[in-house]
């Protein structure tokens, strides 16, 4: 299963952004197609802060936009939502002792642990950062 990081879903919202046809393409291929494909819920949180920040983008998207896009995405059938269960605290521990993260990554580090928890076993991304894991293929859409 892959799962989807923040970046793809911001990218895919904010038509002014170089990545942009890209990231919508990818998201919605995903979304459309019968595999399963997940978001991890900090990532959901965090493309909602990002799309309304009125210092990120100029002019933000309204809260009421951004939900009612996150709507539409969430309305997927084949998407599942990734969010911590009984072993979290587990991985977690494992995730950040093998990769040796500590402050920002940590935020890494969860959606890492959240995507092995539930058998996702590819994370796209534009972000380099995630390379540091193990266990879990990183792909970037957005390269050649």
């Amino acid at each position: 299963m892959k799962a989807v990081d923040t970046n793809i879903l911001v990218y895919a919202e904010i038509t002014t952004s170089p990545q942009h046809s890209r990231a919508h393409q990818v998201l919605t291929e995903l979304a459309q197609g019968p595999a399963a494909w997940a978001i991890p819920w900090p990532c959901i949180h965090e493309f909602l802060r990002v799309v309304t920040h009125p210092r990120v983008y100029h002019p933000p998207l309204p809260s009421q936009v951004a939900l009612q896009e996150l709507k539409a995405i969430l309305a997927s059938p084949s998407l599942v939502l990734l969010s911590e269960t009984a072993v979290h605290a587990t991985i977690l521990d494992e995730v950040v002792k093998q990769s040796g993260v500590a402050g920002n990554l940590m935020h890494d580090a969860h959606i890492v642990a959240l995507c092995r928890e539930h058998g996702a076993s590819e994370l796209l991304t534009g972000d380099r950062d995630f390379t540091r894991f193990t266990g879990l293929k990183i792909t970037n859409p957005f390269t050649a």
